[in-house]
């Protein structure tokens, strides 16, 4: 029996939804699904991309829980996100606070600051490779100018990881001023209005008026700040290539070489999967905390 016009037309207003959807779910699939899987399946296997993959249980994970060098780089990233993340707060807050009054060039300036945030991150560490350099470095021929020591900025391992903070906040600080004006100006002024009443000060003012109505503005640069440090990878790949000393070998620069360095593409992806779930662990750490202080 052939099925009416009806019937056709109502599996076809069913089918629609599906072939709306259907280009997201192919890329789902091709890009995300199936390279997670991949993956998970790599963790078991020892693989060059040249030889067949071997079958090797869990040796990846026992050589991770030995493997010094990881860890290593896990304390160097977290100690890049000790400095950028309250870095980028403070930062970005100021300029954001300082933006939402009424200043001359007001849209210029926010434009301005936002720029570095477009442009390549290739381009932005090859800029500040050639602003800290010992020699000709514009820094230190400014230090230089007014008397003072020439700084290893890169070059030494106490400071090398700051300075390449340093730089990672200036490029990315122009996105959070952003979120934090969104924030700013969602608080009603009425609220300053009646603390000015009461006689409450500037800082008062800030601290139980701004603060509090901001909170998620806050909590979204400290998720963005923390998955972005995490991700740290351009900047030691090019300024110091993980030196001097390991101390900027950050962990994706690490799984990097492991993967295409090394070719030890199991390996990697026993890495690669260990950190997200650590990624993940930290971020939710984050979000109870800074919930639990609303």
């Amino acid at each position: 029996m052939m099925p009416s016009q009806r019937t056709k037309g109502l599996l076809r207003k069913k089918a629609l939804p599906y072939l709306i959807v259907s280009p997201y779910l192919i890329h789902l699939c091709l890009f995300v699904l199936f390279p997670v899987a991949f993956s998970i399946i790599l963790t078991f296997h020892k693989w060059n991309i040249i030889a067949p993959m071997e079958y090797i249980g869990l040796d990846n994970f026992r050589h991770l829980v030995q493997d010094r060098l990881f860890w290593k780089a896990i304390l160097n990233t977290g100690r890049f996100l000790l400095v950028h993340i309250p870095l980028q707060l403070v930062v970005a807050l100021a300029l954001a606070y300082i933006l939402n009054e009424k200043i001359a060039m007001r849209g210029f300036f926010r434009a301005s600051f936002f720029m570095p945030v477009v442009i390549s991150g290739v381009v932005v560490t090859i800029l500040w490779q050639q602003l800290f350099g010992l020699e000709t470095g514009l820094l230190n021929r400014m230090l230089s100018g007014l008397g003072l020591s020439r700084v290893e900025w890169l070059s030494n391992p106490r400071i090398s990881m700051i300075s390449i903070a340093i730089m990672a906040t200036w490029k990315n600080v122009g996105l959070y001023v952003i979120l934090f004006l969104v924030g700013l100006q969602a608080v009603p002024q009425s609220y300053y209005e009646a603390a000015e009443v009461d006689g409450a000060s500037a800082w008062q003012k800030f601290r139980y008026i701004t603060l509090p109505a901001i909170n998620p503005a806050i909590f979204m640069v400290v998720i963005l700040s923390t998955i972005g440090g995490f991700s740290l990878f351009i900047e030691p790949y090019i300024m110091t290539d993980g030196g001097p000393l390991n101390t900027t070998l950050s962990a994706m620069l690490y799984i990097y070489k492991q993967a295409f360095g090394y070719y030890h593409m199991g390996y990697s992806a026993t890495l690669g999967l260990f950190f997200a779930l650590l990624i993940m662990m930290v971020v939710m750490v984050q979000k109870f905390t800074i919930e639990a202080k609303d």
